[in-house]
């Protein structure tokens, strides 16, 4: 049975707002910040509303910082990164101190939303629309936490805001068949596949100057359109024994710790993808523009919490993995990775043209894991059976599709984020911009620094 439904069909069950999400467990410890307290930030001209409604959005919030932070007891990970008060963080477990408490407070603070009138700021009424939606969000997250077997699609419409396409088996047989034609040698598939990638494996010893030059460059043009803090920075570790690839740990005054994990062998143009997706124009730029711009900036204390089943994702991660082409449009990126990345790993850039041909293929495939993943946690799917159908249908070895279900086994239905939230993205900003490129950065910039939502990014 043919399960297919087109982009444009897909339902959007609520606003998003934007800020930097990662994607891992646990937290290494952050450095000492000053940053200051809710009633000391913000002091602009821009943000002036009506005080009525300004100090009972300003309290509403508040009061759903001590709830994400709250809800981090009962859920460890879900708060990704936090950059507020401490003092307020030390509070917010004493005031809901039960899993019940956090949902009755969700269901009273969206009451509170719901009885506010309508700001006539633009801003200030999509500030509203987003902080409901984060609510209804964390209402749903407590079910999942509490037990509730929601369907994969369900779960993902109310925690994440959207719903992806269901593809069958054919609508990838298709693309499997171009690729059998480019790639070299006969037999199966998926086990040329991998033998063809292992000439593009950045040699370990290599890996620190490969990922060094591609995230300065990736700095270097995201600079060219977006102004930047003067003082932020980020560190490089490189990590193992863990589910994701790499990870932003945003950790306040736009400072990140990003971390590559080395578990499997890091390709060539994953440094590329990482280096803009952790650091330019992703996780990392998100994060700095976040907390210059609405916590600092405009005093809204609920950008001072990132919590990683959100809302926040679809649209963060989305505009992570799409401002990977936005800064290394078409043939620029070849270009570039030919003449500096390939010889800084000792790789023959001879087989560069072929092997971009076959990544450009390959994406078409990127909805598999979500489809693997749907059909995992709905109980279609053993995790083994998961675990074939992953290697035969994405072309991957038996490794990376364990560490796929390890992630889906940590964070369930998380996964839908990155496909369709670049889908949903690049849609925009294509049809926004015509294609103009200060255009489509100006775009890409206005979805950090302002809470957008769904409908507006599908033109809706």
């Amino acid at each position: 049975m043919a399960r297919n439904r087109s982009l444009s069909t897909i339902f959007i069950g609520l606003g998003i707002l934007v800020v930097l999400t990662g994607c891992g467990p646990e937290e290494p410890p952050r450095p000492t910040q000053d940053v200051p307290a809710t009633e000391q930030v913000g002091d602009t001209a821009e943000q002036a509303v009506e005080p009525l409604a300004a100090g009972t959005l300003n309290r509403i919030a508040e009061d759903y910082v001590h709830l994400v932070l709250a809800m981090d007891e009962h859920d460890p990970g879900y708060v990704d990164a936090y950059i507020g008060s401490p003092e307020l963080a030390e509070a917010a477990p004493g005031r809901f101190p039960t899993l019940d408490d956090v949902r009755t407070g969700a269901e009273e603070l969206l009451g509170d939303l719901r009885d506010l009138d309508r700001a006539q700021d633009r801003l200030e009424a999509l500030r509203i629309t987003a902080l409901q939606n984060l609510l209804i969000s964390l209402s749903a997250r407590i079910r999942v936490v509490s037990g509730a077997d929601l369907p994969f699609d369900e779960e993902t419409r109310l925690v994440f805001g959207g719903v992806a396409p269901d593809y069958d088996d054919a609508h990838y047989e298709s693309m499997l068949e171009e690729l059998d034609s480019i790639l070299p040698d006969e037999g199966d598939l998926g086990e040329r596949a991998v033998a063809y990638r292992q000439q593009f494996v950045i040699p370990p010893d290599r890996l620190t100057e490969v990922f060094d030059a591609a995230i300065a460059e990736c700095r270097r043009r995201t600079a060219e359109y977006i102004d930047l803090p003067p003082s932020e920075d980020f560190t490089l570790e490189y990590v193992t024994d863990k589910p994701w690839s790499g990870y932003n740990w945003f950790q306040g005054n736009a400072f990140s710790l990003i971390q590559i994990n080395t578990d499997l062998p890091r390709y060539i143009d994953r440094a590329i993808d990482l280096g803009c997706h952790e650091g330019y124009p992703g996780h990392h730029t998100f994060g700095s523009l976040v907390e210059r711009e609405l916590y600092l900036g405009r005093g809204w204390i609920e950008f001072s919490v990132y919590a990683l089943y959100s809302p926040t994702a679809l649209l963060s991660e989305g505009s992570a993995n799409y401002g990977i082409e936005l800064t290394f449009p078409g043939q620029q990126r070849i270009d570039y990775e030919v003449e500096v990345l390939f010889p800084l790993a000792g790789l023959d850039a001879g087989q560069a043209e072929r092997y971009y041909r076959y990544l450009r293929l390959r994406e078409g495939l990127g909805y598999a894991r979500i489809d693997a993943a749907r059909d995992y946690l709905d109980g279609r799917k053993t995790r083994a059976e998961t675990v074939d159908w992953l290697q035969r249908i994405q072309l991957i070895s038996a490794e990376e599709a364990e560490q796929s279900l390890d992630f889906i086994d940590t964070y369930r239905t998380y996964v839908i984020n990155y496909s369709l939230g670049r889908d949903l993205v690049g849609a925009y900003i294509e049809r926004e911009s015509g294609s103009d490129p200060d255009r489509m950065w100006q775009l890409f910039e206005s979805l950090l620094t302002e809470p957008f939502s769904v409908a507006e990014l599908g033109g809706g």
